[in-house]
């Protein structure tokens, strides 16, 4: 997805390599969702958190079906 694009995702480094996020930003000024990532099971506090891989999913997931929704509208 590139710059210009109305649905972007655009990924947050965190503290270290092991954390971090990836953020599904709209272009028509929706509210940015983001998916929280942490490698290490020991700092996943929160049962939101995900590992890398579940997070790039679900924000891949959520950016095809919010760009189906632009190309087909109904």
């Amino acid at each position: 997805m590139a710059e210009g694009d109305p649905i972007r995702i655009i990924p947050h480094r965190g503290a270290d390599d092991d954390c971090g996020s990836f953020e599904v930003w709209f272009a028509d000024g929706r509210k940015s969702v983001r998916f929280y990532w942490d490698n290490l099971v020991s700092r996943r506090l929160n049962p939101n958190t995900l590992t890398r891989e579940q997070a790039i999913e679900k924000a891949t997931a959520l950016a095809r079906a919010e760009m189906d929704k632009l190309d087909n509208p109904e």
